[in-house]
């Protein structure tokens, strides 16, 4: 029995076993067939979703593809509306180039006709000069040479008469009042303004205490003097003067570095180049100093300010640099103080002319080093050191050698002038005087109806006699101009020079 409820139950296991496996087999079928039908929905909603985007991918690109070609064609369109522009403006312009050429044509036969015309003019006239000339040789019996000459001379002896007159009138018309106006300003000027100036030589003297001093000035065999002038560039003249040793050098400042060394060396008696180049130290030292003093001061007395101090050096430098006598850099103080009146009477700026008179000779500083006008040379140095150009303008003008671009420009020049010229500022060497007074006097006695030419004065006027007869009052004030244009050509002088001419008739009677 036992066996067979053992199989029966085995059985009923397997049975069941069986019945759940068909059962799960069919609920795994009808899910396997339930995701079948999903998936091919989901597949059948991608390709839809799929088509949608590709036809909204499309229909977005045709909108963007028309927006490129509306622009393109917009572009396209003002591009060619551009071309058509330049076109039209090609076309005017050429149309314009045209009209030109033909104006020019035009204008070049006209030329061209004036040109025949007048050559048929001067034919003409060449002709009827000619006969003239023929006609005066025959009545006059002269030859071509002799009626020219005679023919110039008449036209000269004319129309010289004509431009005196002329001279004449309007020198008496415009003068009057500016003469007037002008004296009353420089006079001012000069007399608000007084300056003591003390003459130097262009050579120094140093005292010594004896004469057995010039021996070890001199040193064995010449060593000592030697070095000094190695050092100081000056030379030392020892002769048999007493007790003097004199020092010569074109240079001011060296010479008076040289003066300075040399007055240590004899108060310290040790002389020997060791000590000499020491003292010579000192004594450059010692005159720099003075030469920085000299310039400020010269500065603070004018009144201005901002100048570089290389300027005020080289200002300090004119104390010891002397023109015919008169010290530069005093000069140059009364020629600032000069020009700083006249500006104020004639209402321009005051503190620019003191500054460009003030400077107006500092080339004089460096021209013994520099080749060339001291007055460009100030010009060039002012400029380098950032002086405005109205500045440098008013120092290369002072002596005419550059035209003035400003009124203060020419107050500068009148003031150097007024301060050279003033009696006592300047010296000159005798010869150097005589051989101006000879110059002049033959410069004047060169004009024609001329009988007699002095200088006096001490050459700061000229007096020309002329021959009455011959001149009147008109060509008398022509005379002058041109003695006096062609003396400012060919003199050097110092100041302003007077020209007078005079017209005298002599009426001589007797009674017997």
């Amino acid at each position: 029995m036992l066996p067979l409820a053992v199989a029966i139950g085995v059985t009923s296991v397997v049975v069941g076993f069986l019945i759940g496996y068909l059962l799960s087999r069919k609920r795994v079928l009808l899910n396997l067939e339930r995701a079948k039908g999903s998936a091919k929905d989901i597949i059948e909603e991608a390709k839809i979703e799929a088509e949608k985007l590709k036809m909204k991918a499309i229909k977005e690109g045709e909108e963007e593809l028309k927006k490129i070609k509306r622009e393109y064609q917009e572009e396209l369109k003002k591009s060619r509306q551009e071309i058509k522009e330049l076109e039209e403006k090609l076309l005017r312009r050429e149309e314009k180039l045209m009209r030109r050429e033909e104006n020019l044509e035009r204008k070049e036969e006209e030329v061209e006709r004036r040109r025949r015309e007048l050559d048929q003019e001067k034919r003409k006239v060449e002709e009827e000069l000619k006969r003239a000339e023929n006609m005066l040789m025959e009545i006059a019996n002269l030859t071509p040479e002799q009626a020219k000459e005679m023919v110039l001379e008449e036209a000269k002896k004319k129309y010289e008469y004509d431009l005196a007159k002329m001279f004449k009138e309007m020198k008496e018309k415009y003068e009057g009042e500016a003469k007037n106006h002008a004296k009353w300003i420089v006079a001012t000027a000069i007399q608000r303004y007084a300056a003591d100036f003390t003459v130097e030589n262009t050579i120094s003297t140093v005292s010594l205490p004896s004469d057995d001093m010039k021996g070890r000035i001199i040193g064995r065999e010449g060593r000592n003097i030697r070095m000094f002038e190695k050092l100081t560039g000056a030379s030392l003249i020892i002769d048999d003067t007493p007790e003097v040793v004199v020092i010569s050098c074109m240079n001011p400042l060296r010479r008076e570095i040289a003066k300075l060394t040399l007055e240590m060396l004899v108060a310290d008696g040790r002389i020997h180049p060791a000590r000499i180049e020491e003292m010579y130290d000192k004594a450059k030292a010692e005159i720099m100093s003075m030469v920085k003093e000299a310039g400020q001061e010269a500065v603070l007395e004018v009144g201005i300010n901002g100048l570089h101090p290389e300027l005020i050096n080289l200002l300090g430098r004119l104390k010891f640099r002397t023109s015919y006598g008169q010290n530069v850099l005093q000069h140059s103080v009364e020629v600032a103080h000069i020009a700083g009146m006249m500006a104020a009477e004639l209402g321009l700026d005051v503190k620019k002319v003191k500054r460009g008179a003030l400077l107006h000779d500092i080339g004089k500083a460096v021209d013994h080093e520099v080749e060339g006008s001291h007055a460009i040379i100030g010009g060039e140095l002012a400029r380098r050191y950032r002086e405005r150009p109205e500045i440098v303008n008013m120092i290369q003008c002072h002596h005419g050698e550059v035209e003035p671009r400003t009124p203060e420009a020419i107050l500068v020049a009148a003031a150097d002038a007024i301060s050279a010229s003033r009696p006592g500022a300047r010296r000159e060497t005798l010869e150097m005087y005589i051989k101006r007074i000879e110059k002049l006097e033959e410069i004047a006695s060169s004009f024609k109806h001329v009988e007699k030419a002095y200088a006096i004065q001490a050459g700061r006027e000229l007096r020309i006699m002329v021959e009455s007869d011959k001149v009147d009052d008109a060509m008398a004030e022509k005379l002058a101009y041109d003695i006096a244009k062609k003396i400012e050509e060919e003199v050097e002088y110092p100041g302003q020079l007077k020209i007078t001419v005079i017209r005298e008739k002599r009426i001589v009677a007797y009674a017997k």
